[in-house]
């Protein structure tokens, strides 16, 4: 792992690019450079910052890394790391035994049920059952197009007998998670992504002083600050319909904000010429198609 880390970190350095020169009211100027990394998230991460030099941006986003690397490592529910207990362990233990975990892992797990409670069950992180069954059939289906299928109703509906999120009991004294159900598992993954973000950037501005930097990773983007003149960032918000010569519906300019997209155009795969992505309703077990794109701006 640690291997890895320090290969993550020299890509990032080569990664940088200075781009633009400012004048920050303290007298130093301030550069613009840029980095990039795809190993945390299964997605790419992009993030844009001023520093006074290009040695401080370099030690900036080795810190910065690191913070997104734990909590890829924290929220994974596929892989296991050394000295970590993380959301796969707490699957693995289902209806065996309570999991100490770090803060961040119940700190998320209660913004999760208390999100559940305010948009009336229908963000229900107690749905992992369900929705590997559909991870499976969708890896499946884009290694073998020839052969995708959906998965049958009836497996579906088993699995959603175990999805009931009260039975995911918290300790916050002793700092455990237990899911009461053998059957039951967790996957974040509808609020994991985000709430790393702005963990990290909330790392990001408050223990190493950054004033001025946009993050995106995936669709989460947010902002710390705008630019050093003052302006805000310009966000793109992409086209859901790939096949357009249009890359982007709109862009919004954002200070200190969150630009959050999810829609269906890029993790999905094609049953007899349907197109089925990865998000799930949970009321029909089936992916939603009520809309292409969603995006929230908070």
């Amino acid at each position: 792992m640690e291997k890895k880390r320090q290969i993550a970190a020299v890509l990032i350095l080569l990664a940088l690019i200075g781009v633009i020169a400012y004048r920050h009211s303290t007298g130093k100027d301030l550069e613009k450079y840029e980095a990039s990394f795809f190993d945390v998230f299964d997605t790419q991460t992009q993030i844009i910052g001023y520093a006074s030099s290009k040695e401080q941006f370099s030690e900036q986003m080795s810190l910065i890394k690191d913070k997104f690397q734990y909590y890829n490592d924290l929220y994974d529910i596929y892989h296991d790391y050394e000295g970590m207990n993380n959301i796969k362990t707490i699957n693995d233990n289902a209806g065996i035994q309570p999991v100490k975990v770090d803060e961040e892992i119940i700190e998320l797990l209660k913004l999760g049920i208390t999100m559940d409670e305010k948009t009336d069950g229908n963000m229900n992180i107690a749905m992992g059952s369900v929705l590997s069954i559909w991870h499976d059939y969708r890896e499946a289906g884009s290694e073998d197009p020839y052969s995708a299928e959906l998965p049958p109703m009836d497996e579906l509906e088993r699995a959603a007998e175990h999805t009931d999120i009260h039975d995911i009991v918290i300790d916050e004294e002793a700092s455990t998670v237990y899911l009461t159900d053998p059957d039951m598992s967790l996957d974040v993954g509808s609020i994991g992504k985000g709430y790393a973000v702005q963990k990290v950037a909330e790392y990001a501005k408050n223990e190493l002083g950054i004033q001025y930097m946009l993050f995106s990773v995936g669709g989460n983007v947010c902002a710390i600050g705008g630019h050093p003149d003052g302006s805000a960032w310009a966000v793109g918000i992409q086209n859901p319909d790939v096949e357009s010569d249009q890359a982007y519906i709109k862009k919004v300019e954002v200070q200190d904000l969150s630009v959050v997209t999810s829609g269906n155009y890029q993790r999905y795969y094609t049953v007899d010429g349907k197109r089925y992505c990865h998000i799930i309703n949970q009321d029909t077990l089936m992916p939603a198609d009520n809309f292409s794109s969603v995006t929230i701006i908070t």
